[in-house]
């Protein structure tokens, strides 16, 4: 298959601005972009289409360019938001930056890394208002769903930062084509309007044709945006999400949507993926459509060993276990053996494990019955864990029917 055939395929193509464009990059091999803002020092989930767009281009033959948006980051986009976002300081958007540039270079191997804040660090106002804004008119712009969504809502609004954020992605887009023959860009389906802002200008200040391709939003099968977990955004960066509950999160994915996540998240070719759909939907209470998702992705991820972890830390928490036996990559803490001699409140524990996000999440947890300590369901908001809980060394927290924590006694 073609890399737009592939796309198609695997139900990553929201929207492309020319019926054209398959043949295109079928007789020709295009540098294209996609581009991030650095709102925090590591990708999520959510993040992965787009990043594995531009990983497939690759693999396709095509040339991939990253931007991370140094320039863009300062002011906030817009799109897809209901309200103005939180301005964030240099020092912040520098740490950012190079989490996700150690991420990206590792996630998309031989693309060009770059930064829009290299060419807008020197530009004027007046300049960027004569070269830029001239070409746009303010019509034009509030008929962009971004925008109009916004103007809509009368108590948030959109403020001229952000209205203004439109025109610096399309000139983003034009210095792509200047310096690197760019002629693709690709992005969120909340990113049309921006990136055909980018195409109009390359149209009227170069007379040449540039081209857009919108992803789909990654949702399941509910409707509800995929990479949320109850512990928030699923992170690529293993010091906010480990390994193991990488793992496990898409373990866990529904069998209604499994098939179409082996699609648009791994690489697994598509006789591959139909022959795993087909195991699952055969004895679906395996879960090996599952396992093979959560191995593949934590293993794009995170590198093999981190995989055998998680998959050797699962069998020793949902399997028979042996009492003490918390192998690496299980999520555990440790906790002192003095906290034990007066009675530790377990709601205490649920809260400093992360099992439970606060104290009165804890105790609903309990009260409706999904609390067990060494898989012995308690009920009591004001149960004590005393050093008679622990099972040569370790206490075995579970909240619900798979989310675990180990306490090991010091």
């Amino acid at each position: 298959m073609s890399y737009l055939d592939e796309m198609v395929w695997r139900g990553l193509v929201q929207q492309v601005s020319d019926e054209r464009l398959g043949a295109i990059m079928a007789g020709e091999k295009l540098s294209l972009y996609s581009g991030f803002d650095p709102t925090a020092p590591s990708f999520h989930v959510g993040n992965l289409i787009p990043l594995f767009a531009l990983r497939r281009a690759a693999l396709h033959g095509h040339k991939p360019i990253l931007l991370v948006g140094g320039a863009t980051g300062m002011i906030g986009d817009p799109s897809g938001k209901a309200d103005e976002r939180k301005l964030l300081s240099v020092e912040t958007l520098e740490a950012n930056l190079a989490g996700m540039r150690r991420q990206a270079e590792r996630l998309v191997e031989g693309a060009v890394l770059v930064n829009n804040g290299d060419w807008f660090r020197d530009f004027s106002y007046l300049g960027f208002l004569r070269d830029v804004g001239k070409h746009f008119t303010v019509n034009m712009m509030l008929a962009k769903e971004s925008v109009r969504a916004r103007l809509e809502d009368r108590e948030s609004g959109i403020s001229y930062t952000e209205f203004s954020y439109m025109l610096i992605q399309a000139y983003d887009f034009l210095h792509l084509h200047d310096h690197h023959g760019c002629r693709l860009q690709i992005g969120g389906s909340e990113q049309w309007g921006n990136i055909t802002a980018g195409l109009e200008l390359i149209r009227r200040l170069r007379a040449k044709e540039a081209y857009a391709l919108t992803l789909p939003l990654l949702l399941d099968s509910a409707g509800k945006k995929f990479g949320k977990s109850e512990k928030g955004a699923v992170w690529l960066d293993p010091e906010r999400t480990t390994p193991y509950d990488f793992y496990q999160y898409f373990f866990r994915v529904e069998d209604a949507d499994v098939g179409k996540m082996l699609r648009m998240l791994t690489f697994l070719d598509r006789q591959t993926i139909e022959q795993v759909e087909a195991a699952g939907r055969a004895a679906p209470e395996k879960r090996e459509a599952q396992r093979v998702l959560a191995r593949e992705l934590t293993t794009l991820i995170h590198g093999a060993g981190e995989t055998r972890k998680a998959e050797e830390a699962a069998a020793a928490l949902f399997g028979p276990r042996t009492a003490g036996a918390i192998p690496p990559g299980a999520p555990s803490s440790e906790l002192l053996g003095a906290r034990l001699a007066g009675g530790f409140f377990l709601v205490d524990a649920l809260v400093e494990s992360g099992l439970c996000k606060s104290k009165s999440e804890a105790r609903r947890e309990m009260e409706g019955g999904g609390v067990y300590v060494n898989d012995e369901r308690i009920q009591k908001i004001d149960h004590l864990l005393t050093a008679g809980d622990a099972r040569d060394g370790v206490i075995l927290l579970r909240r619900g029917k798979k989310s675990y924590h180990a306490l090991k006694i010091v």
